[in-house]
């Protein structure tokens, strides 16, 4: 299957100055590292990549020193096996690479599946009990029949070979990104329709979202979730227009952990940060740095 391909796909990436590839946990990886200060780790949601953070890194990069990867399997990454495409596995991959670049988070922003990444590495005692702030975590399993469904028929595309090739092609068609996106509440600028577009125009990218999605256990996590540390301050930032991660689930991810903060903005959808880079900016940067911003 066709991954993405830096001299092709990446010729005008977003923050390319930033980029840099290596080896860690046994893979190849790409990784953004931009800016000085405190070291402030971006974890991506499924099937998106650097490019997500496009606007929001050079903002955040202003104070903290950035470190964007590409998760396993997605954008630039390499895909590794089954194991490294679960939570944890990617939890454990994304600290090696950590280890590798010598650096250890002084706070985490996590999109979607990536808040679960970033739990999971809290809860798991791969970082310390930083700062987190989650943006629309995908953090509770699906309500009802869909929890058991949903992961088992991802699996089922995800072993058919014929399926990320079929899905690619799809994606190459007029529109058809854009239509998806728009289905997850709110709209992003035509750069970034167009460079999720190039991403699921390669086969290789749709297999490594659908072996995340097929491997993915939010069970486990929610069960975790009582004993998250104290210590570690957890902001669930959550957008009214959501139609992907309805804000529900941090209302309900806030109850099960004390001292979480929620915040809730009105007029946004799943893809948030990158619909108002400008407005995320300061509350990442307030809860990141252990201060108070403004609701």
């Amino acid at each position: 299957m066709s991954k993405p391909d830096w001299s092709v796909d990446g010729r005008d990436w977003p923050n390319r100055e930033s980029s840099r590839f290596g080896t860690a946990g046994g893979m190849r990886w790409h990784v953004q590292v931009a800016g000085a200060g405190p070291v402030l780790l971006l974890l991506h949601g499924a099937g998106a990549a650097t490019h997500s953070w496009r606007d929001l890194l050079p903002l955040l990069a202003q104070d903290f020193t950035v470190v964007a990867p590409d998760l396993p399997g997605h954008g630039f990454t390499a895909t590794p096996a089954a194991a490294g495409l679960t939570m944890p596995g990617m939890a454990r991959g994304i600290a090696a690479l950590l280890a590798e670049l010598g650096l250890v988070p002084d706070a985490i922003v996590g999109h979607s599946a990536g808040a679960g990444i970033a739990l999971r590495m809290v809860l798991d005692g791969l970082v310390p009990p930083v700062p987190l702030v989650s943006l629309n975590g995908a953090l509770l399993p699906f309500p009802g029949i869909a929890a058991r469904l949903f992961p088992g028929i991802a699996r089922l595309l995800f072993v058919n070979p014929l399926v990320p090739r079929i899905l690619s092609l799809q994606a190459r068609q007029p529109g058809a990104v854009e239509r998806v996106i728009k289905g997850t509440g709110g709209t992003i600028d035509a750069r970034g329709i167009a460079l999720y577009s190039r991403l699921f125009a390669r086969s290789g990218h749709v297999a490594g979202t659908l072996g995340m999605m097929a491997n993915w256990d939010l069970e486990t996590l929610r069960r975790d979730l009582p004993r998250y540390p104290r210590t570690a301050a957890l902001t669930l930032i959550a957008a009214a227009g959501d139609t992907a991660v309805p804000p529900t689930v941090s209302r309900q991810v806030a109850a099960l952990i004390p001292g979480a903060d929620l915040r809730l903005l009105p007029g946004l959808g799943h893809l948030m940060h990158e619909q108002d880079p400008g407005e995320l900016a300061p509350l990442i940067r307030a809860a990141a740095s252990g201060t108070a911003a403004s609701p």
